[in-house]
């Protein structure tokens, strides 16, 4: 309730790389790699009508093949597609919140290599190297929102501009 006070126009955007992980335990590990496939075309489409329009090409062939996979897609799909409201300069930033899982997952893969700590200092050492290769791809602006794309994105939404790729520069 907050948010919607604070962002009248702000939706729920479902993690496509949770949501992938559910879509696998619906199916047998054979046909994962189909419905895989079919699932991540929705996320290839170059606009917002595409997107929408593979989403549904991808429901209806989990009808014809996976019945009960295909009313939980086609359930999720408005939190699942929530990133198309937004410019398309940050859709890879906004749809999975996998970067954070990737850094979790780092840092236990270092530990479990280092198996034990001899002092608190070994761990922050690590922690703090981890860190800073994530601090690194912040400042590249890869995966994450930064201020400046923020308010690129803040721009563009009070002017309207959702996929047009060519005024992002006009914008900033």
């Amino acid at each position: 309730h907050a948010i919607s006070d604070v962002l009248p126009n702000a939706s729920w955007q479902r993690c496509r790389t949770h949501f992938a992980k559910n879509l696998s335990a619906m199916v047998p590990k054979t046909q994962w790699p189909t419905l895989s496939a079919m699932f991540h075309t929705i996320f290839q489409q170059p606009d917002s009508e595409s997107v929408c329009s593979q989403a549904k090409e991808v429901v209806a062939f989990c009808e014809q093949k996976f019945p009960h996979v295909a009313d939980y897609l086609e359930e999720a799909l408005d939190e699942l597609l929530a990133f198309t409201n937004t410019p398309k300069s940050v859709w890879k930033k906004v749809w999975s919140n996998n970067p954070t899982e990737r850094l979790n997952r780092e840092i236990r893969r270092r530990t479990d290599v280092v198996g034990i700590f001899p002092n608190r200092d070994a761990v922050v050492r690590l922690v703090g190297a981890v860190l800073a290769e994530q601090h690194d791809d912040w400042i590249q602006q890869n995966r994450y929102m930064s201020l400046t794309s923020l308010e690129q994105t803040k721009a563009m939404i009070t002017a309207n501009v959702i996929d047009a790729d060519t005024t992002t520069k006009e914008v900033a």
